[in-house]
Formats: structure tokens, C-alpha cells, sequence
């Protein structure tokens, strides 16, 4: 079974889907792996890293998706790419299927088992595969880094000679698994850290880095079942914004991660809370990508607001593409073994599996239930 990892092809891209470690568990488990030449060496692994690992190195992309039983990577193909993929193949990579239809049916008509690693369960089993956590976890350390990289002062309180300098006002808003990192990360470096999560069950995890948890009334709210928080209704998100407003202006750093998986986030920070800050602060928005948490942000810019930076450059795991690989490329590990068939030496889709949600097409099927009524509901 031949095993492909193509070179990412988006622009900016530096994460390789298999580091060289992975690549000679792969081969010690049976599998043939090829590697498209460069695609480790954004991540700073030479095609010579993989060849010694036992991957052979391809130089024509489309001879090397054609010939490939499982093509993995980090981002979705582009749709003339599909074209290129061998029938009844898998593919694993992040697909972002609630909004990329044209992809997802060309994905169909071509009879690719797809595999969107964004839909992989929020279980203790499927931890080892959760590769938007093992992503996130990274983004949060990288947020913080880009605030201290932006900000015109430093984040810890430093007494000198000449004066003592006061540690800098952080301000995390969710306290999912990229927001404990960044308030980690945060109190690590000396600021001083509130953070505010809809979810009154993590005010314990913040407190338990060093933070101030932010008390909000919202009423009900919580965690849905795969632990993300609730969406909010408009009035509590007025709620939150209200009490929020004097907590923005005093703070130096302002960090917004709240996500919703398949839709536009929500906006936390209205343009009059920016313009309330500080000349100098900065707003770090998770979400600009996707809609933005912050009115005014822009997707992959800095945009500047009364002296105000809001940073919306996105990607955060790319900025430190070594790790996020590693990390990645064990993910992927862990998925392959789970369907790995030890006898026949290839990877086996098992639907009994309670984990095969992640698989979105299938035979020239929409088999992932939440997509498929998405896409009925559309036609």
C-alpha cells in the first residue's frame, strides 16, 4: 500500500503532514511511503531526512497522486487535484466541509474516501488523532508571542535601577485549548492575566495557571457534547460584551479565540471597545480568519485602529512549522493505526468504528450525517 504525502500547495504553508520519525513507523508497520521532493522542508526536514527514514522521493505530483492508495496532508486539495487522485483512495487531510461544497462533491464524484480531520470526535479515545487541539494548543503559544512581538513594552514587571516597570494587563477571552495555552504562556512570561470563558466549569483550569477568572451572569450556557462551548443568543452576547468593556481598556493585550466549528464566529469586541484602548495595545483575534471575534480585524493582516494594533494574520501553527508538524505527523499516525489492517498490510475504513464520523465521503456517498443534511437542506 502506497502511502503520499503531496507538498503543500497554499501559499505561506511551511507544515509537512509526516516527519521522517513517522515516515519509518509507517514503513516498520508495512506501508510504502513517498514524499513529493520539498514537502518536508518548510518544516526543516531535507528530502535526504526522509529517504533515510525509508520514504522514496517523487518529483511529478500528479504521477504520485494517481499511483497513491492514502494521499495525506495538512490543507484540502485544490479541486484540480481531486481530478488527480485514484478512485476508492483516502485522503486525509483538513477539508473544512461544512463550507467547501464544490469540494466536497468532487471529492464524491471521484469516489475518494475523504477523511476531514477537523471532524474527528472529541473523545479520550480519539485524543491520540485530535489534531485541532494538538493545532490550537500551538496557536495559543504563538498568540502570545506575536502580542509581545507587537506590543511597544514588555510583559513581565521588571524592577531596575531606574524604575520599576509594570507587568502588562493580558486579557484572554475562551478558555478552550488555544486560550489556556495563551494564558499559560502569558502568566509564564510575567503579565498579569484575566481570561473569561462562557463555560463556568473551566474557571478552575484558569485559575489553576495563575490567571483571574472574569465572573459573567449569562444565565444558562456550557459545553456542548463535544465540548465546545454554546453558542450564545444575541442578549448574552450584549451581556458579555457590557461587562467586558472596562476589562478591554484597561488591558495591553487583548486575545479572542472564540471559534464556532462550521459557522461565522461571533464578533466579542465592537470597533468602540478598540478605539477605547490604549494608543500601543494590541488585539490578537483567533477567528479573522473565519468571520473575525473582533469588528474590524482582517484576515491575514494587522490592521491598525487609533493606535491600536488587531493582528488577524492566522495560521498561528505555521509560525513555529517544526512542532506543528510533529505533532501533526503523530496524529495522523494514530489515525492510520486505528483502521491499520496488520494481515493485509493496508488501511481499512471499519464502520463499526465509533470513530468513523471523521470519514465525510465514501463510495460516491455523503456518508457523515451532519454534512449530508447540510448539503440536503441546500438543495
Amino acid at each position: 500500500m502506497l502511502i503520499a504525502i503531496p507538498k503543500e500547495t497554499a501559499t505561506g504553508e511551511l507544515r509537512a503532514a509526516l516527519i521522517p520519525d513517522t515516515v519509518k513507523k509507517l514503513v516498520r508497520m508495512g506501508a510504502e511511503v513517498s514524499l513529493e521532493a520539498g514537502a518536508g522542508s518548510g518544516a526543516g526536514f531535507s528530502d535526504g531526512d526522509y529517504e533515510t527514514a525509508g520514504a522514496s522521493i517523487a518529483s511529478d505530483k500528479a504521477s504520485l497522486l494517481g499511483a497513491a492508495d492514502v494521499v495525506l496532508r495538512v490543507r484540502k486539495p485544490e479541486l484540480n487535484e481531486v481530478e488527480l487522485l485514484k478512485p476508492g483512495s483516502i485522503h486525509v487531510s483538513f477539508l473544512d466541509p461544512f463550507n467547501e461544497h464544490a469540494l466536497i462533491d468532487a471529492l464524491k464524484a471521484k469516489n475518494i474516501s475523504a477523511i476531514s480531520m477537523e471532524m474527528i470526535p472529541r473523545s479520550t479515545r480519539s485524543q491520540k488523532m485530535d489534531a485541532l487541539s494538538s493545532q490550537a494548543n500551538l496557536a495559543g503559544y504563538v498568540m502570545v508571542i506575536q502580542a509581545a512581538n507587537y506590543l511597544p513594552s514588555i510583559l513581565p514587571m521588571m524592577m531596575t535601577p531606574a524604575g520599576t516597570l509594570k507587568p502588562a494587563r493580558v486579557f484572554v477571552i475562551g478558555a478552550g485549548v488555544a486560550g489556556l495555552q495563551a494564558i499559560a504562556t502569558a502568566k509564564r512570561l510575567g503579565a498579569q492575566v484575566t481570561a473569561f470563558d462562557t463555560r463556568s466549569e473551566v474557571a478552575e483550569q484558569v485559575k489553576s495557571v495563575g490567571a483571574k477568572f472574569l465572573e459573567i451572569d449569562l444565565g444558562e450556557t456550557g459545553s456542548t457534547k463535544d465540548g465546545y462551548a454554546k453558542e450564545l443568543t444575541s442578549e448574552q452576547l450584549q451581556i458579555q460584551r457590557d461587562a467586558q468593556k472596562e476589562v478591554i481598556a484597561s488591558s495591553d493585550v487583548v486575545i479572542t479565540t472564540a471559534q464556532v466549528f462550521g459557522r461565522k464566529p461571533p464578533v466579542i469586541v465592537p470597533r468602540e471597545f478598540v478605539e477605547g484602548m490604549r494608543r500601543g495595545s494590541v488585539v490578537i483575534d483567533m477567528a479573522a480568519e473565519t468571520g473575525g471575534n473582533v469588528e474590524g480585524s482582517a484576515p491575514g493582516e494587522v490592521v491598525e485602529v487609533n493606535g491600536v494594533k488587531i493582528v488577524g494574520t492566522g495560521n498561528w501553527p505555521n509560525s513555529v512549522p517544526r512542532d506543528a508538524s510533529q505533532m501533526y505527523s503523530s496524529n495522523l499516525f494514530s489515525l492510520v493505526s486505528e483502521f491499520w489492517d496488520d494481515e493485509a498490510k493496508t488501511v481499512v475504513l471499519d464502520f463499526d468504528n465509533d470513530l468513523i464520523g471523521c470519514v465525510i465521503t465514501h463510495n460516491n456517498e455523503i456518508v457523515n450525517q451532519a454534512i449530508a443534511n447540510i448539503r440536503s437542506g441546500d438543495q
